[in-house]
């Protein structure tokens, strides 16, 4: 059967779009954190949305199962064939055209194999912006990113993609394409379907395009960084930043010491931003879109900084001087993650709680983890303005990582997830469920909410062939 299977499908797709190599599928049998490497049946790369319906019509009629993969970057091993050697990974990287930009409208319409950055910098070219990003910018996916709901450093004032995606194109289990493209303001017909599709993880239908909500151009933006004693603090001083520069907030990032030293010894020319070190540290970032405003930020950042230095929310601060001394400080930021595997096996918690009881969930978990795990190190970091944080145990130094996640890391793991629960949040707030967290969400979920879902699953892909075995 497979055999019957892959000539049709190498004379549907022709010598660029299908590869059987072991070589060619290497670097996409992997996922990004190391944790799952599969085999596959074959590696599929339509060119084209014609295609892939063809493609995806094929796969029905032979039982293929289908394993959609953007930039092949996702946290949670949702684009991770299995090791059975029967699935098709489809790969979208070809389907990479932004097909519009729409200056006077504020929208791109683009293809789902469009690299974030270059979205980016279709935007900029039209003097605009698409307000979403992330470390992975330049290996992320339009695709990938709807399909996991990305979030990123700017859902504080923008939203994930959630409140970004107008529209949508995709490609369903029975091979019909989907075309919600067009972005309509109000559209009562019924549920909707794209709200549907964004974050199923490729497990109800595969995302070929999207229409995307672009913002203004920056015309100016100050980036602050302040140490402060404690992550009560931190949030009072967000509740403060919110108070006093209002929607021009965008991004308020927390991380601990423990942080900022793994970063300053990961990257040979990183500097402490302040002089001493503190607790915690607050990124903070205002943007403004018109020159008008963008005049009077760096007044409102330092009466902002004053004002928390007089209440106490602060032990010290500084503000970029420049473009690049704030690339450097976001730097800092979104080198948290590599620094921190560099040094040594660590059980990464993607979790979210109400935003008011971030920091009191904090200070109950943390000593709480390591007290029951003696040698382990709990560590946050994060988006407190979005009551989503990355919760980090590092084992304990020596221990051998296979081992000690497969036994202490697993069940540490749980006991996150059962903290999390308890406090009325979120095992995935925005890298999604995939195959790391599946088994978590059907012994925590809501039953009544999983019962929703398979139905849902079981409506749209009868055969179970998109995605098996992830999310659900």
């Amino acid at each position: 059967m497979s055999e019957a299977f892959l000539t049709a499908a190498a004379g549907l797709l022709g010598p660029k779009g299908l590869t059987t190599e072991p070589a060619d599928m290497a670097a996409w049998l992997t996922d990004w954190r190391g944790r799952y490497t599969g085999k596959a049946l074959g590696l599929a790369s339509p060119a084209d949305t014609a295609e892939l319906s063809a493609l995806v019509r094929l796969c029905a009629k032979h039982g293929v199962p289908i394993v959609p993969q953007g930039g092949n970057s996702g946290m949670s091993g949702g684009a991770t064939p299995f090791d059975g050697g029967n699935e098709l990974i489809v790969s979208l990287r070809r389907m990479n055209r932004i097909r519009m930009v729409d200056s006077a409208a504020r929208t791109a319409t683009c293809e789902a194999g469009v690299i974030l950055q270059v979205l980016h910098e279709a935007a900029e070219a039209q003097d605009l912006r698409f307000p979403l990003s992330l470390g992975g910018k330049g290996s992320a996916t339009v695709g990938g990113l709807i399909s996991t709901n990305a979030g990123g450093t700017q859902v504080l004032r923008h939203g994930s993609m959630r409140a970004l995606v107008l529209g949508l194109e995709a490609v369903m289990a029975d091979g019909s394409v989907l075309d919600l493209l067009t972005p309509l303001k109000k559209d009562n017909r019924g549920f909707d379907l794209k709200q549907v599709l964004i974050g199923s993880e490729g497990t109800l239908g595969i995302v070929t395009a999207a229409t995307l909500k672009l913002s203004p151009a920056i015309a100016g933006r100050t980036v602050m960084w302040a140490g402060t004693a404690s992550l009560q603090d931190a949030r009072s001083l967000l509740l403060l930043a919110q108070d006093m520069a209002e929607d021009l907030l965008e991004g308020f990032e927390v991380l601990p010491q423990h942080s900022l030293e793994a970063v300053l010894a990961y990257l040979p020319d990183a500097r402490a931003p302040l002089a001493d070190s503190h607790p915690w540290h607050a990124l903070i970032e205002l943007v403004a879109g018109d020159t008008e405003t963008a005049a009077r930020l760096p007044e409102i950042a330092e009466n902002l900084l004053s004002t928390a230095l007089e209440r106490g929310l602060i032990a010290d601060a500084t503000i970029a001087a420049s473009e690049e001394q704030a690339e450097r400080l976001w730097l800092i930021r979104e080198t948290i993650s590599p620094a921190e595997r560099a040094i040594g096996p660590a059980m990464q918690h993607d979790i979210s709680v109400p935003v008011e009881q971030m920091p009191a969930f904090v200070e109950a978990a943390v000593p709480q983890l390591e007290a029951e795990w003696p040698g382990t190190r709990a560590v946050c970091f994060g988006h407190l303005g979005d009551g989503n944080v990355h919760f980090h145990v590092i084992a304990p130094p020596g221990r051998e990582r296979v081992e000690w996640e497969a036994s202490d890391g697993k069940a540490i793991s749980a006991q996150v997830h059962d903290m999390v629960t308890a406090w009325g949040g979120s095992i995935s707030a925005e890298h999604g469920i995939g195959r790391l967290k599946r088994d978590e969400l059907a012994r925590l979920g809501d039953p009544a909410i999983l019962a929703v879902m398979r139905a849902i699953k079981h409506a749209l892909d009868p055969q179970g062939l998109l995605n098996p075995g992830k999310l659900l």
